[in-house]
């Protein structure tokens, strides 16, 4: 059973699907820190806020004696704006890789060779039949 998980472990595709998904989190990590740190506060700039932080406030909470607020109810928008801008440039890299992967693919694969022009080989054994009838 051990050698069966083994030999399955191992295949080519579950292997590169691993890879893939590891590369695809350290990415993601890349993304949320260049939305983070660039895009957010350009869209900041915008609404005078950082984009995480906007929200529609339902219900205002109150504040404890530790100065924090309980009780709020908000929809916090600007922290789903965040992640769909994530997603949006995720998708696209990856779209990118895919169709660049698909081109590379494209070209490596010979086209097949057009079959040969002439007689088939029933025609070429049906001219020596008569040929040979003609002797």
């Amino acid at each position: 059973m051990l050698k069966e998980f083994k030999d399955f472990a191992m295949k080519g595709n579950l292997v590169d699907i691993a890879v893939g998904f590891v590369m695809g989190a350290a990415f993601k990590q890349v993304v949320t820190s260049f939305t983070g740190g660039i895009v957010s506060p350009l869209i900041g700039l915008i609404f005078n806020a950082d984009l995480k932080d906007l929200k529609y406030i339902v219900k205002d909470g109150v504040a404890d004696e530790t100065g924090k607020v309980v009780g709020e109810v908000a929809v916090l928008y600007g922290d789903f704006l965040t992640n769909v801008i994530d997603f949006i440039i995720v998708a696209f890299v990856m779209f990118l890789i895919v169709k660049g992967l698909n081109n590379l693919k494209k070209k490596e694969e010979p086209a097949p060779e057009p079959a040969p022009a002439g007689p088939s080989q029933e025609e070429l054994l049906e001219q020596i039949r008569d040929l040979l009838a003609k002797k």
